[in-house]
């Protein structure tokens, strides 16, 4: 049975391959034009090693010299020896362009532009009938063209998987930016619209415990990718709880979403939280990490950060400094541009 195999580099560049049962995962990589680094290929000198972060494999041989058996307990392995017994995620810690890879190029077109506040907007996009078929893991993101510019900004995608040949995103308006002012005064729906894509090591690993999300303003893009991504797979995952901070109410966006996935997610559950709230608000008020309760997170879990650099660093600081059960941690910081 052919598998799919994501391999991701340290730069964020991401490649979806097709494993045939016959192959390795180094030869499936090499069929498709990915020139991992490899030396022996006998399982000795570790070369081509990389992680496991999804999937089931089995590997023929592996040297003592080459993975330790901790390593072998992360999850690491080496491609020349790697076979899949199921789809799966691969981390490689090298930058792609030693494997002469090039980004993938799509063009498409505004199917839909909706101003939700003067601070946030949603744009969809469409592929072009004849493009290449665009994969990516929920999380990652894509860097879109601003027609005429000839520059690129970098967005996450909003929706978990492509639907129709649509993706959506979720987009911060700056007062004066180069997306933004194009939003808001330029974009028009059928107008032609390029990007490419996927890249970013901040995706949604295998969901094995339960799940602390917490984004701040559009950093929600990510957490919608990765609850869709779980409805549409189906089945029973543990606990998720997302907190949603933001500044103002105006910049609360997509509660509709939230709220369908609620019903879609049997243990999933959010929290918006305002840091200068109207007087008529009635939630949570102040920094997300004031929502935050040690008693909520007794078990083991991994948390997911998205959102602004100073929101990444107090939630950060936040796990660190609380007496809470064992976690991972994973973020993306949401720069303006």
């Amino acid at each position: 049975m052919t598998h799919s195999a994501a391999i991701i580099f340290r730069d964020g560049l991401t490649q979806f391959i097709q494993v045939e049962p016959s192959e390795t995962l180094l030869d499936a990589a090499f069929r498709h034009g990915i020139q991992l680094p490899l030396d022996c290929r006998e399982g000795v000198c570790a070369t081509c090693r990389g992680v496991c972060e999804a999937g089931s494999i089995e590997m023929e041989y592996v040297d003592d010299e080459a993975l330790s058996a901790h390593e072998l307990e992360q999850g690491h392995m080496l491609a020349c020896q790697t076979r899949l017994k199921s789809s799966g995620t691969f981390y490689f810690d090298i930058d792609s362009s030693i494997c002469h890879l090039a980004q993938q190029s799509y063009r498409g077109r505004v199917s839909a532009l909706a101003l939700l506040s003067d601070t946030v907007a949603t744009l969809e996009i469409t592929l072009e009938p004849g493009e290449a078929e665009l994969h990516y893991l929920p999380g990652q993101y894509a860097r879109i063209e601003v027609p005429g510019s000839g520059e690129s900004r970098a967005y996450s995608y909003a929706s978990g998987s492509v639907q129709s040949g649509r993706v959506r995103f979720l987009i911060r308006l700056l007062p004066s930016g180069l997306m933004s002012d194009y939003l808001r005064s330029g974009c028009q729906v059928g107008e032609s619209i390029n990007f490419t894509a996927p890249f970013g090591a901040f995706y949604l690993r295998e969901v094995t415990r339960p799940l602390l999300f917490i984004a701040g303003g559009t950093g929600l893009s990510a957490f919608l990718s990765m609850l869709e991504s779980l409805a549409e797979k189906g089945g029973s995952y543990p606990p998720i709880r997302l907190y949603y901070g933001v500044n103002r109410e105006s910049e609360i966006s997509e509660l509709q979403r939230l709220d369908a996935l609620v019903e879609q997610l049997d243990h999933f559950s959010y929290q918006v939280v305002v840091a200068t709230p109207g007087a008529e608000w009635q939630g949570k008020k102040g920094w997300v990490t004031d929502a935050l309760e040690e008693h909520q997170l007794q078990q083991p879990f991994d948390a997911y950060l998205c959102g602004p650099p100073p929101m990444i660093e107090a939630a950060s600081n936040w796990l660190s400094a609380h007496p809470i059960a064992e976690h991972k941690v994973y973020f993306e910081r949401f720069i303006s541009s």
